[in-house]
């Protein structure tokens, strides 16, 4: 009898060890879960961050680009009446021209025929 109440203390010793070891185990794992649900905290909150700067950025954009096509809209139309203003000025240089020397010729003195 004496060698199974051995036996079973040996038993009863390796079995508390073994519970010991799991609650060892099960506590640095419930600290890796800690740690990494503060670390889930943070992420998602420098994700809301980020989105929100995303969305500022976004909006900033699409102002900026709709300012741009403004500019780009004015800048050919202003082009295109400048383009107009020099071939109207071309034109009246050349009717300009053209009635100059008209004029000329109806001042000039008449020579007599021979």
């Amino acid at each position: 009898m004496t060698q199974q109440a051995a036996a079973l203390q040996t038993y009863n010793n390796e079995l508390v060890k073994c519970i010991e070891d799991l609650c060892s185990k099960r506590e640095e794992l419930n600290s890796q879960i800690k740690q990494e649900e503060e670390e889930k905290e943070r992420l998602q909150h420098d994700i809301r961050v980020l989105s929100e700067k995303l969305s500022r950025v976004n909006e900033s954009l699409a102002q900026r680009l709709a300012a741009r096509a403004t500019f780009d809209r004015t800048i050919a139309e202003t082009e295109a009446a400048y383009t107009k203003i020099l071939e109207s000025s071309q034109s009246l240089l050349s009717v300009l021209k053209q009635e100059a020397g008209n004029l000329s010729k109806a001042t000039e003195p008449r020579r007599k025929a021979q």
